[in-house]
């Protein structure tokens, strides 16, 4: 009998990339989106990377993390559930519950719904916002978690944390097979169109849109990857009650400019590194900028070592991540 899994956020970057490799995997797919009409979207996604057949294993069903409809329908009969969707910015919102409350809500709606199903093996997404203590300098791992209330925290980083520990306390209490993967700034190629707001860092440096560049490191992660963690966390019994880094590793963004004007050196792509005055002034009206702020002249170090262990999982390149996404993106006219 064919194994049925429930992917949450199918429509976004990354559920494409988890859709892809379970149906590939030969699992059964139900994905969930809050607009039933975008389900052709991920179909013609997909279609050109899968059989007919692998096709057929594929539905879909209308559920928000924010109502309890459909959620308990879609839970019978479940293998596993991946929990994906998640609000997402890169800037600070306005009201910092745009993407709180959805994220937490979201997350325990999910899990109860699966619990209350019989459904006790559930994967989650989270992110390195999650684990990184911002001007640490030495490496940090699963055991380490970011603060929610420190004043510098971004909104985005405050959600996964609180999701997160959430998942956690609730599985806990319910007696539930959770597994966590927390994956940096995601790169690599996208499926179609409708590429993540991390891809558009990339898309913003092939515009010549900035300038300059500011001297932020950040932890990098190519979706493909990310998507077979998630993957080999369904199969894989031992990485039960388990969080694991999915970053491959960590560039600053003049570094990643650097390498993509090496690759495009037509385009007028900003390499210089710009002033923390100006860095400072630039936040004022740029969300972007604001919320990197805290990243400023810092570099990230995580280990991997437990998902290249447990997993067997050899990462793709920070470098392949970015020049894949880049690859994409101008092949695709979509710069």
């Amino acid at each position: 009998m064919v194994e049925k899994v429930l992917v949450t956020g199918i429509t976004g970057f990354l559920g494409k990339h988890i859709a892809l490799k379970l149906l590939a995997a030969g699992y059964q797919v139900c994905g969930t989106t809050r607009q039933l009409d975008r389900a052709e979207e991920v179909r013609d996604a997909l279609r050109p990377h899968l059989s007919a057949e692998a096709l057929l294993r594929l539905c879909f069903i209308e559920a928000d993390l924010l109502s309890d409809t459909a959620w308990a329908a879609a839970m019978p009969g479940l293998t596993a559930v991946v929990h994906v969707a998640a609000p997402y910015a890169i800037g600070n919102p306005k009201d910092p519950q745009t993407l709180i409350r959805p994220a937490v809500e979201g997350t325990l709606r999910v899990l109860t719904m699966a619990r209350a199903a019989g459904v006790m093996r559930v994967v989650m997404t989270s992110s390195t916002g999650a684990v990184l203590q911002p001007g640490r300098q030495d490496m940090q791992d699963e055991r380490d978690w970011a603060d929610p209330d420190a004043p510098m925290t971004a909104t985005a980083n405050r959600a996964s944390i609180l999701a997160e520990r959430a998942a956690w306390d609730y599985a806990t209490r319910a007696g539930m097979q959770l597994t966590v993967i927390n994956a940096g700034l995601t790169l690599g190629p996208p499926l179609d169109r409708h590429f993540s707001a991390s891809v558009g860092v990339v898309r913003r440096m092939l515009r010549g849109r900035d300038p300059m560049v500011a001297m932020v490191g950040v932890a990098l992660s190519d979706v493909r990857d990310v998507a077979e963690m998630h993957l080999r966390a369904v199969q894989r019994p031992a990485t039960i009650g388990k969080r694991y880094i999915g970053a491959a590793g960590s560039m600053t963004l003049p570094d990643m400019a650097r390498l993509l004007k090496r690759a495009y050196p037509n385009r007028r792509i900003a390499t210089m590194v710009a002033p923390r005055w100006l860095v400072q002034v630039y936040k004022l009206w740029d969300p972007q900028i604001a919320a990197m702020m805290p990243l400023l002249y810092t570099m990230p170090r995580l280990s991997n070592l437990q998902a290249r262990t447990d997993m067997d999982l050899t990462f793709i390149p920070p470098e392949e991540a970015v020049t894949a996404a880049a690859a994409w993106l101008v092949n695709a006219g979509a710069v």
